[in-house]
């Protein structure tokens, strides 16, 4: 992906369900909140901006579902992120539980990151 491309919208993946649609906004806005207070001690950004979280979803009974990557697989705090990412969306009022995946397909690259984060590193 190009720095000039779209870049995709994680919350575009979250489940529209039964749960009430300002509700579900409400819970959205707060999950993306609570990833952005989580930050790779390598790079001064935090997850969500750096394009880390692939996916976001919110189930009925308010289970939220995260698959997110590494900046790389042999990432110093590989074992650790995602439990820092289940205690900051844990304690989002109305989430019932967390579940965090790890992915590396497709790997990580900068073009994912936003260009807040961008310029947080020095690259924009």
């Amino acid at each position: 992906m190009s720095l000039n491309e779209e870049k995709i919208d994680v919350r575009e993946g979250i489940v529209h369900s039964s749960i009430p649609e300002a509700e579900l906004a409400r819970l959205s806005d707060d999950v993306i909140g609570a990833l952005k207070t989580v930050y790779d001690p390598e790079i001064p950004a935090d997850i969500f901006e750096l394009g880390l979280i692939y996916k976001i979803d919110i189930e009925d009974d308010r289970m939220v579902k995260i698959m997110m990557t590494l900046t790389a697989p042999g990432c110093p705090v590989a074992g650790e992120m995602p439990g820092w990412v289940e205690n900051a969306v844990g304690a989002v009022e109305g989430v019932s539980g967390v579940e965090v995946a790890m992915t590396f397909d497709p790997p990580w690259t900068p073009d994912r990151m936003s260009e807040e984060a961008q310029v947080a590193v020095g690259w924009y």
